[in-house]
């Protein structure tokens, strides 16, 4: 965002935009859980700045690595067409958009995108992605109010979302009213019409898009989720701001600043040790993965010969153990195969897999699905495994079996007395 804002409104106001994107909730509030929505809110920053540096410094060797980021961009997130749809309309639009649209690498940027599209549309119906339940919610008269009502509380999560932008704006424009001289000026040059459109375009266009086709998908979140949608936000403000920007109170916006950035830090941790001793919540993010992946890859190795390469029941406890089992094994999505298209039943019955589930107790059956699922399965007796932090909350027992290999060879039965 700084490198994007520098040409725009100098090197001193594309400061201030990175400063006040502090004040943004899901940068001040940090979760340790990764996701589609952190790693698309990265790509589509670089997306922004290459097209910039392509369409408005005509920089046509830029248009590659646009095409790149855009390609990773469809592949990470379910509101990638979203995003990049609105692009395409605003290269339409603006004459300087379409003049820096036709050339060769413009062109071959866009059959890079038009071969994505494809596979980013594909994963989606495989996602269970549909539009006629959409359209139909849209032409459905009796749900215009519930519709609208919905689009209102993303909204407002949005804006509520800026609540610590708002506090360092206000004391930045002084309040409380300082009685001392008026501070010196930081002045810019005036902004290019063509970037100031970009820029506050890129800032709600977005936001407005993903919150109703949310609303029309009967989702919580905006499409996407939040993060992509506020990476402007800073920049948008300071150049709604003017061309010349007083700090008022230097000292105490400065605490201010720490303040959002510090805080939060410090308080998530916290929390992660305090609640599971004050409402024995169980955080998903406070799990023993390492011990279970380096357990459950040992065993397999240790009964079959053969390293781990699918580990597959509970998709939570799959895929914490997927990460964490030195093999790196693929996950598959039994309740739904085609989710996990690069594992089929043959995999499994040549290389084996390691099944694993919550345990209410020691007794090692699996639950009914559980069976029904992997009919082969050679249950074991359930593991314990230690919380990081436990506090209330009850040891977690972890169920598991073992489908052997085509391949591995059958333990002897040991003589009878």
């Amino acid at each position: 965002m700084f490198a994007l804002g520098r040409p725009i409104v100098g090197a001193a106001h594309a400061a201030m935009a990175v400063l006040l994107m502090v004040g943004i909730f899901v940068f001040t509030v940090p979760t340790p859980e990764f996701g589609p929505p952190t790693l698309a809110m990265a790509l589509w920053a670089a997306v922004l700045l290459f097209y910039w540096r392509a369409a408005g410094h005509k920089r046509r060797e830029y248009w590659s690595a646009f095409a790149g980021a855009a390609a990773l961009l469809l592949i990470a997130s379910d509101g990638a067409s979203i995003l990049l749809g609105l692009l395409v309309v605003f290269t339409a639009i603006t004459s300087r958009g379409r003049m820096a649209a036709d050339t060769f690498e413009a062109w071959v940027a866009a059959a890079v995108l038009v071969g994505m599209a494809f596979v980013h549309f594909l994963l989606l119906e495989r996602a269970g992605f549909e539009l006629t339940p959409m359209l139909e919610r849209l032409r459905n008269p009796a749900s215009a109010g519930g519709n609208t009502a919905a689009w209102l509380r993303l909204l407002g999560a949005l804006i509520v979302a800026h609540a610590g932008l708002a506090v360092l704006l206000v004391v930045a424009k002084g309040w409380p009213r300082a009685r001392t001289d008026p501070p010196p000026a930081i002045a810019r040059a005036p902004v290019d019409p063509f970037a100031s459109s970009f820029v506050k375009a890129f800032a709600l266009w977005p936001a407005l898009l993903a919150t109703i086709i949310a609303v029309l998908a009967g989702a919580r979140l905006p499409t996407g989720g939040v993060a992509p949608l506020l990476v402007l936000s800073g920049l948008a403000v300071v150049i709604a701001a003017g061309d010349s920007i007083e700090l008022r109170h230097p000292r105490i916006l400065g605490f201010a600043w720490a303040g959002l950035l510090v805080v939060p830090a410090i308080f998530v941790p916290i929390v992660i040790v305090v609640l599971p001793w004050t409402t024995a919540t169980e955080l998903k993010v406070a799990q023993p993965a390492t011990a279970m992946g380096r357990y459950f890859g040992e065993s397999f190795m240790r009964r079959t010969g053969h390293p781990l390469a699918i580990v597959s029941g509970d998709v939570r406890l799959a895929e914490l153990v997927a990460i964490a089992a030195p093999s790196r094994p693929s996950v598959y999505f039994a309740a739904d195969p085609a989710n996990s298209p690069w594992v089929s039943a043959a995999d499994i019955r040549n290389k084996g897999a390691v099944v694993v589930w919550r345990a209410p107790d020691t007794n090692p059956a699996p639950p009914p699905e559980i069976k029904a699922q992997f009919p082969d399965l050679i249950p074991e007796v359930p593991r314990t495994f230690e919380r990081p932090v436990r506090g209330r909350l009850p040891p977690l027992l972890i169920g598991w079996g073992v489908i052997r290999p085509a391949s591995a060879p059958v333990p002897a039965s040991p003589p009878a007395n």
